[in-house]
């Protein structure tokens, strides 16, 4: 039976609200050894953003230190303390652009979730590895609060800080396993390239990712989703809140169906009854009737530009037949060799990598020319070398077996 997690072995350090209290933390995490456990909890679904409202970390002979990004906006003191150190971070990727935002920005990391995924862990959590791992059980029950309430209860501070308080102890365990199963290099370039990534481009229209927009018809339509999205995302830009806080997609689709005219119609659509989304009203309105006077000239297109990738994969049978076949065997061997290194197919080869490979694949498909596609698609050196020659012989066959 796993023990619980119940206290920092320290106690509740207090929390960090001061530039001293900053710069003594900060001196105290640089003379502690080891590397340094890392998190971010943030107010995804209540506030506007994805900043981070609270950054907690952890070192040996430092013990755990609690800072409010609020009142102590710049680490980049801290940043520049532990230059040199290694990171502890799980699910690294969804805390690196908040913590970058505070000018915090590790150069060496270890990713507890990745590191669980490469071993083939089937189910990668934190609370679930270390349980797993460790035998120690962490309580969750506030992961999904609103981290941007202040000031924050004892109990969810309790929380924060024993998510870093064995964050270490594991990397340590894990790091042990990924050197037993010969996956030390495989770790050290993904860790690497999570560093690399740069960020996601904006998107040319983020209205279009409206939950349920498929159920819109027409174009006049869609430009009452784009325009209502505009609007609501404005309003929540301004207040700081989650523009679904303030109304919920469904609410955008069910208007942009339907042939409302005043507030009183608009009121009593799906959506639009609570709160917030009725003290908006007259905006609301105003969105429906710009789209509904807008020049066809200035109406969205019906679909959204196309990428420069290739089509879902759901349609390539009705596209292109033989395609379709190459994804198919692509896919087929990639399995097969992530079944064998134990660890999932999309952490063995991005699937968009094995899109793209399959879409327009090298003429011929042999291996020299296999292996600069799939750098060229950003795979990692490791990947490379497990991929390649499977890949190349599966496209061959399909050539022969096409050419008899």
């Amino acid at each position: 039976m796993s023990e619980p997690l119940i206290e920092p072995r320290e106690g509740l350090p207090p929390l960090v609200t001061t530039a001293a209290a900053l710069a003594e933390a900060t001196e105290r995490l640089r003379s502690g050894t080891g590397p340094v456990a890392v998190d971010a909890e943030r107010a995804s679904g209540f506030r506007y953003g994805h900043r981070a409202f609270l950054v907690q970390l952890r070192r040996a002979d430092a013990g755990t230190v609690l800072i409010d990004p609020v009142t102590c906006p710049d680490l980049s003191g801290l940043d520049a303390a532990l230059a040199s150190t290694e990171m502890v971070l799980h699910a690294a990727s969804q805390d690196l652009p908040c913590l970058a935002d505070l000018g915090f920005r590790p150069r060496r990391l270890f990713d507890t979730e990745l590191a669980g995924r490469l071993l083939g862990y089937p189910r990668v959590a934190l609370g679930t590895l270390v349980e797993e791992i460790l035998g120690l059980k962490l309580e969750k029950s506030h992961s999904a609060a609103d981290w941007s309430t202040r000031p924050l209860p004892r109990d969810w501070l309790m929380y924060a800080a024993l998510d870093v308080e064995v964050l270490v102890e594991l990397r340590d365990a894990l790091a042990g396993q990924l050197a037993e199963h010969g996956k030390e290099m495989w770790a050290e370039q993904e860790f690497q390239a999570v560093l690399d990534a740069r960020p996601a481009p904006p998107r040319a229209d983020p209205w279009r990712r409206t939950s349920g927009i498929h159920k819109v018809r027409n174009r006049r339509n869609l430009a009452i989703v784009r325009e209502l999205w505009l609007e609501r995302d404005a309003i929540a830009q301004r207040r700081d809140i989650s523009p679904t806080r303030i109304l919920p997609d469904s609410a955008i689709v069910e208007a942009a169906r339907s042939s409302v005219s005043s507030l009183e119609e608009l009121g009593k659509l799906p959506g639009f009854t609570g709160r917030g989304a009725r003290r908006y009203g007259p905006e609301w309105l105003r969105a429906i009737r710009r789209a509904r006077s807008m020049p066809d000239d200035q109406l969205p297109q019906s679909s959204a530009p196309p990428s420069d990738g290739p089509p879902p994969a759901h349609r390539w049978a009705d596209r292109d037949p033989e395609a379709a076949r190459r994804l198919a065997a692509v896919r087929t061997a990639v399995a097969a060799l992530a079944d064998a290194s134990h660890l999932p197919a999309e952490n063995l080869l991005a699937p968009d990598a094995v899109r793209r490979l399959s879409w327009q694949p090298p003429d011929p498909p042999d291996e020299q020319s296999v292996e600069a596609e799939l750098r060229r698609y950003g795979a990692r050196p490791w990947q490379v070398e497990i991929t390649t020659v499977p890949i190349a012989m599966a496209l061959a066959r399909l050539i022969e077996k096409d050419g008899l």
